[in-house]
């Protein structure tokens, strides 16, 4: 993925609720999301966002890929309120399976009650 010979890791930061990729120990792309636990375990991703200066190198194709990729390892459902997520699981039917409407509704109402979830 790398032009610069560098090596992109992708690493679950969830305490801090990020994806994040990183390069030679700098970040050059995350997700922020928060978690649901109710009516059902979810990741909900709210934002995506890769510096201008790595951008066009695939990094947040990388990042919702392996986001659904732990969801599902974990038995959890995506909810993507990320305008970027969400596209990118449009062109991906087969590896984002779509939430359910009680949890996009869950979703949005825990991110209108409590924004600094996000």
């Amino acid at each position: 993925m790398s032009d610069t010979g560098g090596a992109i890791g992708i690493h679950d930061e969830r305490t801090d609720g990020a994806l994040r990729a990183r390069e030679d120990g700098r970040v050059v792309g995350e997700i922020v999301y928060f978690t649901l636990s109710e009516p059902a375990p979810a990741l909900v991703p709210v934002h995506t966002e890769v510096p201008s200066a790595h951008a066009g190198r695939g990094i947040a194709g990388a990042l919702a890929r392996e986001l659904y990729t732990i969801a599902a390892r974990e038995g959890r459902a995506v909810v993507p309120l990320c305008p970027y997520v969400a596209k990118w699981a449009e062109r991906h039917p087969d590896e984002a399976p779509g939430p359910s409407a009680v949890l996009v509704e869950a979703a949005l109402a825990k991110a209108k009650a409590d924004p600094s979830a996000w």
